[in-house]
């Protein structure tokens, strides 16, 4: 077993043992039990039931007799993702994928803090150099690897004071990062409603399955299927081991990329010979991107508009706006405020995926204003993202900020370099807490 200060970085306080992970658990791998509770691993909230969160879009298989039993106190890690913090002590019991790794407890440590100390801040450097791969998303952390690693424990009693200090710590934060969260997600959801209500022009919407949809449209609006307003483009993927073709300067956007209203520019880069040598075709700047394949479909519908020439994978289409009756940034902002409607046209695919049907989709007609008067409802609609965006920016900021306190405060505890009797006495939390609201304006 290699020592604690030289993989972790750390040396165990004075008084505090150093032993192996084997000793404290037991690789297990229980199948046979397709009724139990499905669970999943997250770096931030460790092991929960999977139908309590509505961010995870694996899909589990149909014959579930080869998941894993999980007892409460099991301690179980999603390998390929340890290294991000997917590792946890589970208060559930249930089945896991059989991608995990299952443990089960041998001493008489206390679990809770384990839990914590396993998920700390040098732990997770750690577990992300001894995993092993090709790329990133492909680390593995093995279980030989994990078995070895030092595990530094004080007594006892201080286990457990440790650990009451951190369930009571971390759960105000975390009250306090989910009461901004709702505020982000209010926010939003208000700036939906109101480029809705812009979008419409005051029609009244009568029936979304039928194409004579709208009552009451305004003077001079028509309503025009969508496949009049656009081209549309396609794309692809070239070539992985063609080093030549991921060698230039044009962007190639993918799914991932579309978390924001505008791209500029993406991680991923290919050249003109890619172009020439696979089934890309250059998208010219405004187009609207919008994904129509991958399990983001189960939740929206995600649409951006390019700032610059690029290029994009093959879950994705480009429309480029017929500049004599729609404007990108009309064409964008409309489909946005449409968005219910674009999930209508959603359905599930080969292999569980969804997939927009296309064909329907660009056959539904929308009301679409006069040129003038679409420039007119964008510049309102500007004007309120840049209000609302400041609100839920400063909002991200400090519960970044949160998080980032969170994870600290966990190591210092379950490394020994405060003492948690002082700390919580001090009201130490209490001050780092008012402290970021300060610095972040919230």
């Amino acid at each position: 077993m290699i020592s604690s200060e030289f993989a972790l970085g750390i040396t165990a306080p004075k008084g505090w043992n150093t032993i192996p992970f084997w000793s404290l658990f037991r690789r297990v791998k229980e199948t046979g039990f397709p009724d139990e509770e499905l669970l999943s691993v997250y770096r931030d909230h460790g092991v929960v039931p999977k139908s309590s969160r509505d961010d995870n879009f694996n899909k589990e298989s149909e014959d579930l007799s080869s998941y894993q039993r999980v007892l409460e106190g099991s301690l179980v890690t999603n390998k390929m993702k340890a290294w991000q913090g997917s590792i946890a002590v589970s208060r559930h019991q249930g089945i896991v994928s059989p991608a995990y790794y299952v443990y089960h407890p041998l001493s008489e440590e206390h679990d809770q803090f384990l839990h914590y100390l396993l998920r700390s801040q040098p732990y997770i450097a750690l577990y992300q150099r001894i995993s092993k791969g090709v790329r990133v998303n492909q680390w593995d952390l093995e279980h030989d690897a994990l078995r070895t690693i030092p595990v530094i424990l004080p007594d006892l009693a201080t286990q457990k004071a440790t650990a009451d200090f951190l369930d009571r710590e971390t759960a105000r934060i975390d009250q306090l990062i989910e009461k901004k969260q709702r505020l982000v997600e209010v926010t939003k959801n208000r700036n939906l409603a109101a480029l809705q209500e812009a979008v419409l022009g005051g029609a009244k919407v009568v029936r979304s399955d039928d194409q004579r949809w709208l009552n009451d449209l305004p003077a001079g609006w028509h309503m025009i299927p969508l496949k009049h307003l656009v081209s549309v483009i396609g794309g692809a993927t070239p070539l992985k081991d063609r080093e030549e073709f991921w060698e230039g300067e044009i962007p190639w956007v993918s799914p991932k990329d579309m978390k924001t209203d505008e791209i500029a520019d993406v991680p991923d880069h290919v050249s003109n010979a890619a172009i020439a040598g696979s089934a890309l075709s250059r998208v010219p700047s405004e187009a609207v991107l919008i994904v129509v394949r991958g399990m983001i479909l189960a939740r929206t519908v995600p649409v951006c508009r390019l700032l610059v020439d690029a290029t994009i994978n093959q879950d994705m289409k480009a429309l480029v706006p017929n500049e004599k009756a729609v404007s990108g940034k009309y064409l964008q902002r409309m489909l946005q405020g449409f968005n219910s409607v674009l999930m209508s046209f959603v359905e599930e695919a080969a292999h569980g995926t969804k997939k927009l049907r296309s064909d329907q989709l660009f056959s539904m007609q929308f009301p679409v204003p006069p040129l003038a008067q679409q420039a007119q409802i964008v510049d309102r609609i500007e004007e309120e993202h840049k209000k609302s965006g400041s609100i839920c920016h400063k909002t991200l900021v400090s519960i970044e900020r949160l998080r980032e306190y969170r994870a600290a405060l966990i190591t210092a505890a379950v490394t020994g370099q405060i003492d948690v009797i002082t700390y919580g006495n001090q009201g130490a939390t209490d001050g780092t807490l008012d402290r970021i609201e300060e610095e972040v304006g919230g």
